[in-house]
């Protein structure tokens, strides 16, 4: 399947494949494996052949990447994405950035990124507010560890 990232207005950021593990009526489970080189954010080392199990919903405004170790397959962190619900069919997922992302690291730490390139984004108070609200869901969930978020 083809995974294609878009920014909040619709512009392809990135795209990549991923072969599909799982799914029920509004949910979709892929897996896939990092495809850039190496990179150290501060936050997370970012390994290219990372093993990545993604979920997105159509009826929720995020979606979560499990991340496991290239090499031992432990669970290294887990990336979410506040985002549009997400859209798909047989061969593709589409599904916007709202630039608001949260990293949970495998202890339950948490660290919340790129509030100012979310607040500077033009969309409407609606599309605020949902977005808001997803980032705590995920919050709630990951602190109660509940599914993806279980350790």
């Amino acid at each position: 399947m083809q995974v294609i990232k878009k920014d909040a207005y619709g512009t392809v950021k990135w795209q990549y494949q991923a072969e599909p593990v799982q799914w029920g009526d509004t949910w979709l489970l892929l897996q896939a494996y990092f495809d850039i080189d190496d990179r150290d954010d501060g936050y997370f080392l970012w390994q290219k052949g990372d093993l990545f199990y993604e979920w997105y919903f159509t009826d929720r405004w995020y979606n979560i990447n499990k991340i496991h170790d290239r090499h031992t397959g432990e669970v290294r962190g887990w990336y979410v994405n506040i985002t549009r619900p997400s859209r798909w069919d047989a061969q593709t997922l589409e599904w916007e950035d709202l630039e608001l992302d949260i990293f949970v690291y495998p202890d339950g730490d948490l660290i919340l990124k790129d509030e100012e390139a979310f607040n500077a984004l033009r969309i409407s108070a609606e599309e605020h507010d949902l977005a808001i609200a997803a980032m705590n869901e995920i919050f709630t969930m990951a602190m109660q560890g509940i599914a993806p978020f279980d350790r």
